[in-house]
């Protein structure tokens, strides 16, 4: 038995405490929303963010960060990509030297176009960091219902010491060593699966948004090669299978806000409207600064961000797409110019 502390009490963090549980281990969960807290402390229930679902008993809930840091002996931090950098620094004095953190956020920093694990490398100089990610829709995990992931560390055997406190008959992990192509997987499907809503909020068809996907996959390659990372990687759970999952169903936060933005609703209404946050609006931006910084062509990106800046609606924005020169396939995937 371990003790765990879950940093993020959104539908993502509230599923992987219940993980945890389901693991054997005790588990307390940071809800920076003290009504998040008191939910799941009087009702067993995060009736916010994941309503209809039960909390397991050896998850305990907090409204004080420095008490969830200083409880484990491994920290999930699964706050929205955009709020890492000052979850971390709040976190810092709380947490011993040698406690690993493991990232289960999504998304590439707004500003620095930094990777998460750059991040946390920066405020956390020396910690034992790992990055958990693939196709994971929160309710399903938290329900039980059968999961994969990707669990990738640079140093050896702590991917494999997450792996086997988390693992158990329906959540499986496999481990990695490449922590960039975990990442940019994870970061970049949500501004591809935009795309993918808005391909089929105009009604456009099935052909053109597996056409999108799929090259939205070689765009992703593209980056996470360009920034140190594996194709095979992108190839598996943390890439190729987060992209399916995110695009292929309306379920999805980042699918369903593309639909909407089909439709004729700006951004600002959509998210004025959710609780729960698309990563891929503030990751478009990012994913771009970062792209262009490496040279790396990514048209789907430019055209996600044109959308969501307000700088072209949806359908011209999908037009250039289609007006693109002919190329081989081959220098598609390459992204030679």
């Amino acid at each position: 038995m371990a003790r765990i502390s879950v940093i993020g009490a959104g539908a993502w963090g509230t599923a992987l405490a219940n993980v945890a549980a389901r693991a054997g281990h005790d588990v307390v969960l940071w809800a920076r929303e003290k009504e998040v807290a008191a939910s799941i402390r009087e009702h067993r229930e995060n009736r916010l963010f994941l309503p209809g679902v039960a909390v397991a008993a050896p998850v305990s809930a907090t409204a004080r960060l420095a008490e969830a840091g200083l409880f484990g002996s491994i920290v999930l931090l699964v706050v929205p990509a955009q709020h890492v950098r000052a979850t971390a620094i709040a976190l810092s004095p709380s947490l011993e030297a040698d406690v690993p953190v493991v990232i289960c956020a999504k998304g590439i920093e707004q500003g620095t176009g930094a990777l998460l694990s750059e991040v946390l490398a920066e405020i956390l100089p020396g910690r034992p960091l790992a990055v958990l990610s693939g196709p994971t829709f929160a309710r399903e995990v938290a329900a039980g219902l059968p999961t994969a992931v990707t669990v990738a560390a640079s140093l050896s055997g702590v991917a494999d010491h997450v792996v086997s406190l988390l693992s158990g008959r329906t959540f499986r992990g496999y481990t990695s060593s490449d922590i960039a192509g975990t990442e940019v997987g994870g970061a970049v499907k949500n501004v591809i699966a935009i795309a993918a809503g808005i391909t089929t909020g105009l009604g456009l068809g099935e052909n053109a948004r597996a056409a999108l996907v799929t090259r939205g996959l070689a765009e992703i390659v593209r980056l996470g090669v360009a920034l140190g990372g594996r194709p095979e990687t992108l190839m598996g759970l943390s890439g190729l299978g987060d992209l399916m999952l995110t695009c292929l169903s309306a379920s999805s936060r980042n699918t369903s806000l593309g639909m909407e933005l089909a439709a004729g609703r700006s951004v600002q209404e959509v998210l004025a409207s959710r609780r729960s946050v698309a990563e891929g609006v503030a990751s478009a931006s990012s994913v771009l600064q970062r792209a262009r910084s490496l040279g790396v062509e990514m048209p789907i990106v430019e055209a996600v961000h044109a959308v969501v800046s307000g700088a072209q609606p949806p359908a011209e924005a999908m037009g250039r797409l289609v007006d693109r020169p002919f190329r081989p396939e081959w220098e598609q995937v390459r992204g030679s110019r």
